[in-house]
């Protein structure tokens, strides 16, 4: 049986410093960043050359987005990191990364009637006139894919690659199990 293709999207990770940063100072010694406390709580701030933005927060919270991989992810809040230190921050010199949700995109090889998955899925939401995909969560590994009728699943919720591959897996087996052809598309 082919394996799925998937392409990740998105990678959010998250670190804890347990240091208060100051935003204020941190806007006027760092480029690239914007913080307007009255609309965000948190200073957001874009690394050069990263395609990625950091949200940081005073309680030393620091929230990473965009990174394409885990391992990317986990680089950019380092780049983070050490430019809180170039600002005269003391910042622990061991601390916890976690990936805390990674959002990636598949492909059936068919198209899917949404309508009759619908009513064939247990924890499946189908409202065409708010969204035209399909809402379906399954809880091990806890991910939620959105279907939609041209065979295109969007994953979220994964934290590792491994539980995207694992949830595709059983999203497979439960259409199938639903009466649905879903073998995925040829790359």
């Amino acid at each position: 049986m082919p394996d799925f293709n998937v392409k990740v999207e998105n990678v959010v990770a998250v670190a804890t410093l347990d240091v208060s940063i100051p935003l204020d100072k941190m806007l006027s010694k760092t480029e690239r960043s914007e913080y307007e406390p009255e609309q965000f709580p948190g200073l957001v701030y874009r690394p050069e050359g990263l395609n990625v933005a950091a949200l940081i927060f005073s309680s030393g919270k620091i929230v990473c987005t965009g990174a394409r991989s885990p391992e990317a992810a986990k680089d950019a809040m380092m780049k983070v990191v050490r430019k809180i230190q170039e600002i005269g921050i003391t910042v622990p010199k061991v601390f916890d990364i976690q990936i805390e949700n990674m959002v990636a995109s598949s492909q059936l090889s068919s198209t899917l009637s949404l309508e009759e998955l619908a009513m064939s899925l247990d924890n499946a939401e189908y409202e065409p006139e708010q969204f035209p995909g399909l809402v379906y969560r399954i809880t091990d590994p806890r991910i939620s894919f959105l279907l939609f009728s041209t065979g295109r699943i969007i994953i979220t919720g994964a934290q590792s690659e491994k539980d995207i591959h694992r949830g595709l897996l059983k999203l497979r087996d439960n259409l199938k199990k639903a009466g649905v052809r879903a073998e995925p598309a040829k790359v």
